[in-house]
């Protein structure tokens, strides 16, 4: 349990919203919360340095509502992803506060405890940044998961949109910011060709994020996978097929991992 979690505790304790015995047992407790359908695993942001992250897709509305329910409690800003829009007025109804991106899939709850304790209770400050570059606008979808992703990390983002191969003469604009941050995410369907183009120009990790945009030969990202992966750039390192979260994520942690501790 961290400061912010062992904080928003002690507040509920103070303010009669927790028992003594239901406080010494969350104390107590081996980092995971039994609920009905589902168990959460509470210890992973001091394992991993970031909380659980919800995969909404063929969650119930109820289960998610009581996961985040129980994020929140303990003091976790809730991120969901892959949320179909038909859920939506149902969680925010629940969550007010919430924040529903249409085109990423993500919805997003601020944590109970800085809406608390402003002064203690705000997220971590924002180290690193990252370039998150599509080939085409059909492959946004996957981008703002990506951002979307590195924004609830606390990572800056800086987005390029659609400087694919088709046109190669885009994408050298773009080349004073690709060289300034620490990780690039490039997202791309078709072949797949634009990491590796990327890769050569800069001199930071590229995460490739392979993308189901293309005709029947592309086999549903198939193609843009095995493409990404027979690189010859060596920088470029490639997650799963649509996985903007993935991508987003590892991307994330190379930046602030490069920038060392908060201060």
């Amino acid at each position: 349990m961290n400061h912010p979690q062992l904080e928003h505790l002690a507040q509920r304790l103070q303010q009669g919203q927790l028992s003594v015995s239901e406080f010494v047992r969350q104390l107590d407790a081996p980092g995971i919360a039994p609920l009905a359908d589902t168990t959460l695993d509470l210890d992973r942001q001091r394992r991993c340095g970031y909380p659980e992250v919800v995969y909404g897709s063929g969650k119930r509305v109820e289960t998610l509502v009581n996961i985040f329910q129980r994020l929140l409690e303990s003091g976790v800003e809730v991120l969901a992803t892959r949320i179909d829009a038909e859920k939506v007025p149902a969680l925010l109804s629940a969550f007010p506060s919430g924040r529903y991106n249409a085109l990423a899939r993500t919805f997003r709850v601020p944590a109970l405890v800085a809406e608390s304790r402003p002064e203690r209770g705000q997220p971590e400050p924002a180290r690193g940044e990252v370039a998150v570059v599509t080939a085409g606008t059909s492959d946004l979808p996957v981008a703002e998961e990506a951002r979307e992703t590195l924004d609830w990390m606390g990572v800056p983002v800086t987005m390029i949109h659609d400087v694919g191969v088709a046109g190669p003469h885009r994408l050298p604009a773009h080349l004073e910011t690709l060289t300034r941050v620490d990780a690039v995410v490039v997202v791309a369907g078709m072949e797949g060709a634009l990491p590796s183009v990327v890769g050569g120009y800069v001199a930071c990790p590229v995460v490739a994020v392979p993308t189901s945009v293309g005709y029947g030969a592309s086999f549903q990202g198939l193609a843009a996978l095995l493409g990404m992966l027979n690189s010859c750039a060596a920088n470029v390192t490639v997650v799963n097929i649509d996985a903007g979260f993935k991508g987003g994520y590892v991307a994330g942690l190379i930046a602030r991992r490069h920038h060392g501790p908060a201060n």
